[in-house]
């Protein structure tokens, strides 16, 4: 009995450690328990100074931004795994997912916040310059057919940053934590308890500069969670709100009822990908691909008759808190 107490009393509780600050122009917030007491937070901003300096637009010397201006250049694997995530994404949408939209998005405004002044033969001069399937990469260095497209990873970036500290958590042991970059968001594991993490929806606002409040609570374990609204992102001319969604196929932003999508998938890589496609795509299309997809659930919150209203995938009641 002694040797079984005196065993007890050297059992450690696992520690909850909580690293927050900001990156990559948004928050981030990364929880988790270890029975070590670690801190990694030295670690932890190398990832994002590596992911800065690979996929980040707002980086002038990162490898994106050097194949935009068709430097020769090697890829790392963080481009080539954002890379094929985005080709990924563009093969099932049939392109309402394109990386290569960076012309149209810098032409809109989007990525400077520049005054907007498109024309329809302004959209038409850009829009042979998007085409997923007219760049590649081959031997470690991106080919282009034509020299003037440039890629945008902005959709997927944010997703693969919370999957890659997630998968380094794991190479030190530790199986239960919560992931947040930007939004993006992986739940792996439990709390100490038993309990699954928690996971607020954003009710959309009405301005930009709104206040947040949660429309549903979820809970989830092991699964990526992703919300992609246009009710914050966006600007606004002559009294005239545009998306920050464009449409590759057409050249515009958006016009549709969805305000937002929230996509549930076993990473943050692929829901953040997903969620791009919803609010191009638009509720009723979004619903009809996501149907076939196997582990994937959405809820989607959209505008009828003026008022909020909401819908989800058959299985997205399960995670409801």
């Amino acid at each position: 009995m002694a040797i079984m107490v005196g065993f007890a009393s050297c059992m450690r509780q696992p520690q909850k450690i909580n690293y927050s600050s900001f990156t990559q122009g948004s928050y981030f917030s990364i929880t988790y328990y270890d029975e070590k007491n670690r801190t990694f937070e030295a670690e932890i901003d190398s990832i994002f100074n590596e992911i800065d300096n690979s996929v980040s637009l707002w980086n002038e010397n990162s490898i994106i931004r050097k194949v935009n201006r068709n430097e020769d250049v090697i890829v790392n694997q963080i481009f080539k795994d954002n890379f094929e995530w985005a080709r990924k994404a563009s093969e099932l949408s049939d392109g309402a997912f394109d990386a290569t939209i960076g012309p149209l998005v810098e032409a809109w405004g989007f990525h400077y916040k520049k005054e907007l002044e498109m024309t329809p033969e302004m959209v038409d001069s850009i829009r042979h310059l998007v085409d997923y399937q007219k760049i590649q990469i081959i031997d470690d260095k991106v080919v282009k057919a034509n020299p003037n497209m440039t890629l945008d990873f902005n959709a997927v970036a944010q997703g693969y940053t919370t999957d890659l500290i997630g998968k380094f958590l794991e190479t030190k042991g530790i199986y239960n934590y919560l992931v947040d970059v930007g939004g993006e968001i992986m739940a792996r594991g439990t709390k100490p308890n038993g309990q699954q993490w928690t996971i607020g929806i954003e009710r959309p606002a009405e301005h930009y500069y709104d206040g947040r409040s949660v429309q549903e609570s979820l809970t989830l374990q092991d699964k990526g969670i992703v919300t992609s609204g246009n009710y914050r992102k966006y600007i606004e001319k002559d009294g005239v709100r545009y998306s920050h969604s464009i449409d590759p196929t057409t050249g515009y932003p958006v016009e549709h009822n969805l305000l937002s999508a929230t996509v549930i998938a076993d990473n943050a890589s692929w829901a953040d990908c997903l969620a791009t496609i919803c609010m191009v795509m638009g509720k009723e299309k979004a619903s009809k691909l996501l149907e076939n997809q196997d582990g994937i659930e959405a809820y989607f919150i959209y505008v009828e008759d003026g008022r909020l209203a909401t819908a989800s995938t058959k299985g997205f009641d399960h995670y409801l808190h």
